[in-house]
C-alpha cells in the first residue's frame, strides 16, 4: 500500500533546524498561579533537565501597577518550584494579554519551546481549550500544552497523525528533535476514507514520513484509523489506548475566526480529554521558500 520509493529527497536540511540548536536555551512557562501552570512547569523542569537550558516563569498583568506584587507572588512560587522540582527558574511579570504577550516574551528571550498549562474544553479558566489555541496560532514558537503532571521524565511514545494537509514537515523535525534525548517510538497515525481507503495526498505524506524517520533511524509504527468517528477523536483514543507520551500536531494554515468558534479539530487534541500532552507547531511561512512550507 505504501511503496518505499522517496518522493523527494531527504538530504535537504531546513532552516527551523538551525533554529532549533541555537535557540534552545531556555523555556518558557506561562504561569497564572493556578494548579494547571505548576504542571506545566513540572514538564518544563524534567526537558530543562535533559536540554541543559534555564526556565523562565511568565506571569501577564492586566495594569502596570499590579506588576510589583505579582512578583513578589511568582518569586514565591518559583522557590516552590525550586524545593518541588529540583531548579530554580527565572521570573518575569509584564503588562498585557495572553493573545499577544506570551509570543512577545518567546521572541524577545528567543525561547525555542514554550510549555503551557490548560484547563481542557470545560470551565471558565483563563486558557480553556479555545483560548489555548488563539494564544498558540501565529507563534513561531512550538508550545507544548498540558494538562497534568508528568507521569514520568522522558517522552518515548509519540502520536503522529498525518492526514492529507501540507502542513508536516515542520513536525517531523520536532520528532527527529525530541528523538535526540529520548528513546522514542513514532506512531504514524494515519487517516482513511469511510471505506478504510487512504487517498493519493495522504498516502504521498506517509511515504514522505516513513522514508524521513527511516533516513533517521528513528523507530516507528504505522497505524490505520478506523474511521469512526473524526480523525481527532481517533487520534485522542489511540493515543490513550497506547498511553502515549506525547501528541505531535501542526494547526491550519490561515485559520480563521469561525474555527474557534466552532471548535478547530486541533482545539479538541488540544484539550483532549485523556490529557495527553501536546505539542502544538505552526506552519511558518518564512520556510516555505525552502519547500517545507508547503505540500509533499
Amino acid at each position: 500500500m505504501f511503496p518505499k520509493t522517496k518522493t523527494l529527497s531527504l538530504t535537504v536540511e531546513f532552516e527551523s533546524n538551525r533554529h532549533m540548536e541555537s535557540l534552545m536555551h531556555s523555556i518558557l512557562v506561562p504561569y497564572d498561579f493556578t494548579e494547571v501552570t505548576f504542571n506545566a512547569a513540572a514538564h518544563a523542569v524534567n526537558l530543562s533537565k535533559v536540554l541543559n537550558t534555564n526556565i523562565t516563569l511568565l506571569h501577564i498583568v492586566k495594569k502596570d501597577t499590579e506588576i510589583q506584587e505579582a512578583e513578589k507572588k511568582l518569586k514565591a512560587d518559583a522557590s516552590k518550584v525550586e524545593k518541588e522540582l529540583g531548579v530554580k527558574p527565572e521570573i518575569l511579570v509584564k503588562e498585557g494579554t495572553i493573545f499577544k504577550t506570551i509570543n512577545e516574551v518567546s521572541e524577545e528571550l528567543e525561547n525555542a519551546l514554550v510549555v503551557m498549562g490548560t484547563h481542557g474544553m470545560k470551565g471558565m479558566q483563563k486558557l480553556t481549550g479555545s483560548w489555548a489555541l488563539k494564544v498558540i496560532v501565529g507563534s513561531r514558537v512550538p508550545f507544548l500544552v498540558v494538562q497534568e503532571p508528568p507521569q514520568k521524565n522522558d517522552y518515548t511514545k509519540i502520536v503522529f497523525p498525518v492526514d492529507f494537509k501540507s502542513e508536516n514537515k515542520e513536525k517531523l523535525r520536532w520528532a527527529e528533535y525530541m528523538s535526540r534525548f529520548f528513546k522514542t517510538k513514532v506512531f504514524l497515525f494515519s487517516s482513511t476514507a469511510k471505506d478504510g481507503a487512504v487517498d493519493g495526498r495522504t498516502k504521498a505524506n506517509v511515504v514522505f514520513c516513513k522514508n524521513f524517520l527511516e533516513e533517521k533511524n528513528i523507530d516507528y509504527e504505522l497505524v490505520l484509523s478506523k474511521h469512526k468517528t473524526s480523525f481527532s477523536q481517533e487520534t485522542v483514543e489511540f493515543a490513550k489506548n497506547n498511553q502515549a507520551d506525547l501528541i505531535i500536531i501542526m494547526t491550519t494554515r490561515d485559520i480563521a475566526f469561525h474555527d474557534y468558534v466552532l471548535g478547530a479539530q486541533e482545539q479538541y487534541i488540544i484539550a483532549n480529554s485523556a490529557k495527553v500532552p501536546v505539542m502544538v507547531i505552526n506552519p511558518r511561512t518564512d520556510l516555505m521558500k525552502y519547500g517545507y512550507g508547503g505540500g509533499f
